[in-house]
């Protein structure tokens, strides 16, 4: 675990600000570009966990930017280059206030809500009778405030349009990225055996153009079923196989963390930890069919901060 990289302290060349978020950290550079460094911290109901996830930010910031890669034929996205395994440079946008949420099937938060008798969620109508892990008959968007900080919460697409946080047009095609977008992610992840059962997308604007920002179809902003073996669990009504950070959820809550007040975290040990990074790394080794190559992680600090300088220069 001392190979991990839990914060960051930059000062790169024409650096104008930085932001710490809960897992990455974005350096701006002048006014157009911004340094995404994706650490190995981890978080769950909204709370940091102590320990940094070896590999975890390599993972993310290589399947993101995989990802990217593949889906800029359907909207324009802020990824310029990668210049180190755990960075991602890009242009500035200016973020919409809400993240798109959309679920293919009825699961985590959701099932949690429609357990307790909830049968509308964002201004969704569910239907009734339906089991946790089912499919819904078509994906659904459930949006969410983005929040500076904080929690994220529920919105309907009537309130972002009465709140003015996204005009109806541009909101409309919002949804029209986020189903393409979760199509196209569905068909890759199926291609692997894997079953992209939810997702949530961050989009902004450029000089009057909508871009998809931020990571996409990971492990942190995603949840995955194995296809194999699906339908044998929904039928017997056993928990699915899955790679997501659900399992780390679930972890928490069996120990009686769910980031509310008094709760603590419980022990993360090195043998735990090291399980959470094989997870992760073989959800990048299945979702993108390559082997994962685990960087040099001796010093981490020094390595990223030269990659990055070279190539700002």
């Amino acid at each position: 675990m001392n190979n991990t990289l839990t914060t960051t302290n930059y000062n790169f060349p024409c650096q104008s600000k930085v932001y710490h978020g809960k897992v990455r950290d974005v350096y701006s550079i002048g006014n157009d570009t911004l340094v995404m460094i994706a650490t190995d911290r981890i978080s769950a109901f909204d709370v940091v966990l102590p320990q940094g996830i070896p590999y975890k930010g390599q993972v993310l910031n290589q399947i993101a930017a995989k990802f990217l890669d593949a889906t800029a034929d359907i909207v324009p996205n802020w990824k310029t280059a990668s210049p180190d395994p755990m960075v991602t440079v890009g242009v500035r946008c200016q973020p919409y206030k809400v993240e798109m949420v959309i679920r293919g099937y009825l699961t985590g938060s959701a099932w949690r809500e429609y357990k307790k008798g909830v049968r509308s969620l964002c201004g969704v109508p569910l239907p009734e009778g339906m089991k946790e892990n089912q499919k819904f008959p078509s994906p659904i968007i459930t949006p969410t405030t983005k929040a500076d900080e904080g929690h994220d919460e529920n919105i309907s697409k009537a309130e972002i349009i009465a709140q003015g946080l996204v005009s109806r047009e541009e909101y409309e095609q919002l949804e029209k990225y986020t189903y393409a977008l979760f199509q196209r992610g569905t068909e890759m992840a199926a291609e692997k055996g894997l079953i992209l059962v939810d997702t949530k997308y961050e989009f902004g604007k450029k000089d009057g153009e909508i871009y998809l920002i931020d990571e996409i179809h990971t492990p942190d902003s995603s949840r995955y079923f194995y296809s194999e073996g699906y339908w044998e669990r929904f039928e017997k009504g056993e928990e699915q196989k899955q790679l997501s950070k659900e399992f780390v959820r679930k972890w928490l809550m069996d120990n009686g963390f769910q980031g509310q007040a008094g709760q603590k975290v419980p022990e993360m040990t090195e043998a735990y930890c090291n399980s959470v990074s094989d997870r992760y790394i073989e959800l990048y080794e299945i979702i993108t069919g390559e082997k994962f190559v685990k960087a040099d992680a001796k010093e981490l600090d020094k390595r990223i901060k030269k990659n990055v300088c070279d190539f700002l220069r």
